[in-house]
């Protein structure tokens, strides 16, 4: 073979080698470079879910900061949004580069609400810490002017009690008669189709005139009420009334009598007479029959 024709082919060779080892060189070199890339994708992924994670415990800590359902309502709102876009960014690849960027646009949007809730609700408790102050302030300024009125306050209340104990009716000589289908007083249990209750409110000057509603409980051996007139007000419920009348009262002695009529077997023993007006029991009797 011609000596410049095997130099020609060893200089071909060589460079054929030369360009593999640099081929090979140069695909390491690029390999080395994607694993590189990748890890970082990976570290950024990472990065950005620390960062959400952090973002999400701070709406925990700011919700317990203040007292106001409308912004911690708010501050669930964007706590909720945080931690799906959380789960969203879990679940996505490192290498996907547009979902990605689209999560760490959606995580400056997240931080910078953060921030303006931050804001406001440091503002909000500096506005709370001062009017706190002016509370204090004006508090002790009331206590110091209730403390002049209080003995005057007691007194008037002392009075007020000492009126109304002594505006309240009082009803006296009260009867219960058994009637029979003539009117006539009947003598046995069995005969009886009406009671008749009889009392007088006693003069009182200190009580108001006018119309009054005056109710009547007859209550049977077994402490059932009589039932017939209905119900009435009395210590805050409603309670069964036998039988009840409008009276003008003048503040003189008043005769009242009222009757009820049987609607139902009675059985020997007492009956509790009780009396009402002004939502006060004002007389009370027990009387045996046979």
């Amino acid at each position: 073979m011609n000596k410049k024709i095997l130099i020609s082919l060893i200089v071909v060779i060589l460079v054929l080698v030369g360009a593999a080892v640099w081929l090979f060189v140069n695909l390491q070199e690029q390999k080395q470079v994607v694993q590189d890339m990748e890890e970082l994708a990976e570290l950024d992924k990472q990065e950005m879910e620390n960062e959400y994670e952090r973002f999400t415990m701070q709406y925990s800590e700011m919700k317990t900061q203040i007292n106001n359902d409308s912004i911690i309502a708010q501050l669930t709102a964007e706590q909720m949004r945080t931690q799906q876009l959380l789960e969203e960014l879990k679940q996505v690849k490192a290498n996907d580069a547009r979902e990605i960027a689209r999560l760490k646009k959606e995580l400056a949007t997240v931080r910078a609400v953060l921030r303006d809730y931050v804001y406001q609700i440091d503002s909000l408790n500096r506005l709370n810490q001062n009017l706190m102050a002016e509370n204090s302030r004006v508090n002790a300024e009331l206590n110091e002017r209730n403390a002049e009125v209080a003995g005057l306050n007691s007194e008037k209340a002392s009075l007020s009690q000492k009126v109304a104990i002594a505006a309240q009716l009082d009803a006296t000589g009260i009867s219960l008669q058994m009637l029979n289908k003539r009117g006539k007083v009947a003598k046995k249990l069995k005969d009886l189709t009406q009671f008749k209750v009889s009392f007088n409110i006693a003069k009182n000057v200190t009580a108001s005139n006018g119309s009054r509603t005056v109710y009547v409980r007859i209550q049977n051996p077994g402490g059932n009420t009589l039932s017939g007139g209905g119900t009435f007000a009395y210590e805050n419920r409603n309670i069964e009334c036998s039988a009840k009348k409008v009276i003008e009262y003048t503040g003189e002695e008043t005769p009242v009598t009222v009757f009820w009529n049987m609607t139902q077997m009675l059985e020997a023993g007492d009956y509790r007479v009780s009396i009402f007006v002004d939502g006060n029991m004002i007389g009370t009797k027990t009387f045996s029959f046979k």
